[in-house]
Parts: structure tokens; C-alpha cells; sequence
């Protein structure tokens, strides 16, 4: 995975109206940890860091300034709940060949066996132990031809060399489930009955009336 260079300035204003400042010069205020070191207060350039975060994991190179840089991933991401702007960012300090557990993301290819059946997402990310500098941007997995009942667990996901399962190779990741028609409302479903009921009581009003019919030809 390549590195992506964000620039990164440190701060001393917290609260909300330091990042309503922040917010108004394109910045996001984050923090970084990790390594056993005391946690260190950055903003970081808002379009850069947005970018960024539009791939899964990414390995950011922070230009802290001085020539002074560290490499990071994003740990926690928090955004605003309507807009979806960023509000903070998490960042943990890595290093080359240091190994990392992250989830990473899940895509479905193919197509279901016929006959209307639903596929379930038990997991939409699976958690991986691999080298920081190497994560996978994403794992596929087929479902074509899969019947109800089926489904695809983490020991059936292809991991690239170096990465390993961080949750029980039994973990369900996707199931199949079988269609099942829905109930009727329960207005619908006494109109219907009402209708029935209409229909086999004019059923026996024929049926009468032509027996009446029947024994008024035979008098005559």
C-alpha cells in the first residue's frame, strides 16, 4: 500500500469552538498514540485527510513540519451525524513491518441460485492480523450458484501472504436465506376473508334460487 503525505500541525485548543475554528480553515483536529508514547494533538488538512480516507486503511505519512514526519493508520474515524463532515480522527503511529489487526472491507460477486433468496451480510468488514505497510484494500468473495441454507465463513475468504485471521475461522461472514412470502396486514387479510365470505354466500343465493326454479317446473 502506498503512502499518502498529509500535512499536520500540532495544536493546544481543545473544545468545541477551537474545532469550529479549525473546521472554517479546511482543518481536522485528531490525535496521535501508540508506541507507549503520551498521545500528541494535531489539525490535519480537511480535503487531504477526506481523500484519503476514501480508501480503506490507509497509510498516511504526516508531514509534522521541521522535516519531522511519522506513518500512521486511521484507528477511529467520527463525522458529523447529517452532514458526514469529519469531526476527529484517531490516528496510531506504525512502523515498517510492524504488524497491525484492522477489518477489512468485504465485496460479493457473482449470482444466487434462482428462486428469490436473500444474502445476508454478517460481517461487512473481516478483521485481519497483517504488516501495517501492507494492507489489502479489500477481499472478494464469490456467492454464484449458492442455495438457501449455504454460507461463506472467514476460513473461506483468500488472504494474501503475510495476513491472517483475527476472529475464528467459523465466523459466518454471509448467509443465504430462503424466500419466505409475507403475511398479509391484518386489514387485508379480514377483507379478504370478508370477501370470501360474500362470495360463498351469493354462491348459496344462486344455488336456491335455481332449486326454487327447479321445483317450479316440476309443479307445472
Amino acid at each position: 500500500m502506498a503512502e499518502i503525505k498529509i500535512s499536520a500541525e500540532s495544536r493546544s485548543e481543545f473544545g468545541k469552538g477551537a474545532a469550529r475554528r479549525l473546521r472554517r480553515e479546511d482543518k481536522v483536529p485528531g490525535v496521535i498514540y501508540g508506541h507507549g508514547s503520551e498521545p500528541v494533538h494535531v489539525a490535519l488538512a480537511g480535503y487531504d485527510l477526506m481523500m484519503a480516507l476514501k480508501t480503506p486503511n490507509p497509510l498516511l505519512r504526516l508531514a509534522l513540519g521541521d522535516g519531522k514526519s511519522e506513518l500512521v493508520i486511521p484507528k477511529a474515524v467520527q463525522r458529523e451525524a447529517i452532514r458526514g463532515f469529519l469531526v476527529h480522527v484517531d490516528l496510531l503511529l506504525v512502523r515498517k513491518g510492524e504488524r497491525v489487526t484492522v477489518e477489512v472491507p468485504v465485496s460479493v460477486e457473482g449470482e444466487l441460485a434462482p428462486g428469490g433468496n436473500l444474502l445476508e451480510h454478517m460481517l461487512d468488514a473481516l478483521p485481519v492480523e497483517t504488516e501495517a505497510t501492507h494492507i489489502p484494500e479489500g477481499f472478494t468473495v464469490s456467492v454464484e450458484g449458492l442455495e438457501a441454507g449455504a454460507s461463506i465463513q472467514a476460513k473461506d475468504v483468500e488472504l494474501p501472504s503475510g495476513t491472517e485471521l483475527a476472529v475464528e475461522p467459523e465466523t459466518v461472514i454471509l448467509q443465504v436465506v430462503g424466500a419466505q412470502t409475507e403475511p398479509l396486514p391484518e386489514d387485508e387479510a379480514e377483507a379478504e376473508a370478508e370477501g370470501e365470505g360474500e362470495e360463498a354466500a351469493e354462491g348459496e343465493g344462486e344455488t336456491e334460487a335455481q332449486a326454487a326454479e327447479g321445483e317450479g317446473g316440476k309443479e307445472g
